[in-house]
């Protein structure tokens, strides 16, 4: 070890000390110098990042600093620059930044339509490093053990996994929808115990949880508040207003991450709810309000869902860390609400800072105003530098493949063009039906009622300024059929089909005819899953997700150049939407406003009931 002579009234007593001891000791072990009145022995460490603007996350600044880590934490912040450790290994960066590593506790890796292992391997090149994932998508595809798969698909991850007990599934109810399974409050105090489970999963049945009800995770509720205080409970409670919002964190239930106006958002900050701002809520005035009444402590930004090919162009949470610097705020605060807050939030703390014993999770970065990651270190150790892809290749391991059931998923055999003959009561005249609106901005729809010619029984939906929608049972537990009608912001011509279809995931096709309908649900069908758009009799664009229906086990620029097809074939067919994907695919989802469609038929989700197609008691006019 070297021997430091940083105060000149010190070079004298190592002097002395080299006529005591032969030279070979000298250079091995003559280290020590007395400073401060005590001793202080030259440490040495793994390896050193020296002079990098170092972000400390309590005094939210960046200092310069060298940096040593041993033993996957970090040992010491040398802020003095004072060579007090050293390291076999030395990187330089000098004009870089460091900043801890980004955590994103509100997402779904289903989302992104990739496999744990593809989808963490572009996270690193994000610069995150730490996710709570909740897995309620192949929960409903397969129940307790669709959790337990992806949490082993996803051990070889280089970023670490934590996990959200799925606390709805089904979304809403076996009355309301059909899903490949369901998970019970016995199997969800199992989850509890798992080591990486960090919180409860979002609670989406909100308008029934407020309620008298027999739901699994009102039972789990209840009993988890007697063992643990502290344990984060996710929700998902949008539009909750006044005594129902009250009601709904009464329960424990103390996060929320969905779009909600202004009062939304006032009421809850003012109720104590921990806000997690997703990309459709990170809008000026939001940030502005939070600046304004000093909620900066209370809020932290998450992605919730990101799809391949969004994920491949413009990035993940680190996205979200540029937007936020581009509406106005400070990058001090933008990484601190990246990586701090996150991290108290789900009881992390040892992670979210640059501090000694915190876990080694850091970025470097060329420049802070662009947040252009140059290097992502996980536990101290290089999982991925620009500019050399292999970068940690070795530390990540091999992919697990999902089990074989999971390539074989769809239990529906091919349809007729005849399912999409939609019987109506009356032989001859107009109906009154219930149309989903669709509007860009929102994946929220609205219910308006419009008039409807039939003809010999049947609905005559061609022609009338609205898509036939239907919902076909999947798992092979009844083959049932929901019908609906979809207006608006959507494509006008041809058809798109699904099996990625929020959260039931049964196959959902809508179209303008029933020749391209038929065409692409029965691909996707034959795919054994996933996403088919097709237009004129013939398939436009597809993308095969033959895990389980939901998921690719391709790469990520594959799997996002594929999905991107598909987006532009439905702006090509007419959707006006921000993401017509999304837009699409909750459709099916009866927990989110207002009128949504399931296998089950169309689904009022403030009264939470099946509604008829017809409106009752309108009067039809004979033609």
């Amino acid at each position: 070890m070297k021997i430091i002579h940083d105060l000149d009234d010190y070079y004298d007593f190592d002097t002395y000390l080299c006529t005591l001891y032969n030279k070979n000791n000298i250079q091995s072990r003559v280290s020590s110098i007395l400073l401060n009145g005590g001793a202080m022995e030259t440490e040495r460490a793994d390896f050193l990042v020296r002079g990098a603007k170092v972000y400390n996350s309590y005094f939210k600044k960046f200092v310069p600093a060298d940096v040593s880590v041993s033993g996957g934490k970090f040992l010491y912040i040398d802020s003095r620059r004072s060579g007090a450790v050293e390291a076999d290994e030395t990187v330089d960066a000098e004009g870089l930044y460091m900043v801890p590593g980004l955590i994103d506790i509100h997402m779904h890796i289903e989302s992104s339509m990739l496999t744990p292992g593809a989808f963490c391997r572009r996270l690193a090149e994000c610069g995150v490093t730490t996710i709570v994932s909740e897995p309620h998508e192949m929960a409903n595809v397969n129940g307790m053990q669709g959790v337990l798969d992806m949490i082993r698909a996803g051990e070889n991850s280089p970023v670490d996994i934590f996990y959200g007990i799925p606390s709805c599934v089904p979304s809403t109810s076996p009355e309301l929808e059909t899903t490949g399974g369901i998970i019970t409050c016995e199997e969800m105090e199992g989850l509890k115990e798992n080591p990486w489970v960090a919180c409860v999963g979002e609670v989406m049945n909100y308008r029934t949880i407020i309620r008298e009800n027999q739901l699994e995770i009102t039972r789990f509720l209840k009993q988890l508040r007697e063992k643990d205080r502290i344990f984060p409970i996710e929700g998902h409670c949008p539009a909750l207003l006044d005594l129902d919002l009250a009601k709904f964190l009464y329960l424990g239930i103390n996060g929320d991450h969905t779009e909600h106006s202004m009062e939304e958002l006032e009421q809850r900050f003012a109720n104590g709810m921990f806000m997690e701002i997703q990309e459709k809520m990170l809008r000026r005035e939001v940030l502005d309000y939070i600046r304004e009444h000093g909620l900066e402590e209370h809020f932290c930004f998450v992605t919730d869902d990101v799809m391949a090919d969004t994920l491949c162009i413009q990035g993940h949470l680190d996205a979200l860390v540029r937007r936020a610097m581009e509406l106005g705020m400070p990058a001090e605060q933008a990484v601190y609400n990246a990586s701090f807050t996150p991290a108290r939030r789900m009881n992390l703390l040892d992670r979210g800072a640059i501090a000694p014993g915190k876990i080694a999770d850091f970025l470097l970065l060329s420049d802070l105003d662009t947040f252009a990651v140059s290097a992502t270190y996980k536990n101290g150790k290089c999982i991925w530098r620009r500019g050399q892809d292999g970068a940690g290749q070795a530390s990540r391991g091999q992919d697990i493949r999902f089990p074989e059931p999971y390539y074989h998923s769809i239990h529906l055999e091919f349809q007729e063009q005849s399912r999409f003959e939609v019987p109506m009561e009356s032989d001859s005249g107009t109906v009154m039906v219930r149309v989903m609106e669709i509007k860009d901005g929102s994946t929220k729809t609205k219910e308006i009622i419009m008039e409807m010619p039939v003809r010999d029984g049947f609905l005559k939906w061609e022609g009338s300024g609205c898509l036939l929608a239907a919902v076909f049972e999947r798992y092979g537990k009844g083959q049932a059929v929901g019908y609906g009608l979809v207006t608006g912001d959507c494509h006008k011509r041809g058809a798109v089909a699904t099996s990625y279809a929020h959260d039931c995931h049964n196959i959902l096709v809508a179209g303008a005819n029933p020749a391209d309908m038929k065409l692409a649900l029965n691909r996707v069908i034959e795919m054994q899953g996933g996403m088919a758009a097709a237009d004129g009799g013939r398939i436009q664009a597809e993308l095969p997700l033959p895990v389980g229906g939901i998921l690719s086990d391709r790469p990520a620029k594959e799997v996002g150049a594929g999905l991107a097809r598909v987006r532009e074939a439905m702006t090509g067919l007419g959707y006006r939407h921000y993401n017509p994907i999304m837009s699409f695919c909750t459709l099916t989802l009866p927990a989110s406003p207002a009128l949504k469609l399931t296998d089950k038929g169309l689904i009022d989700v403030k009264a939470c009931k099946i509604v008829p197609l017809k409106v009752e008691g309108q009067r039809t006019q004979p033609q």
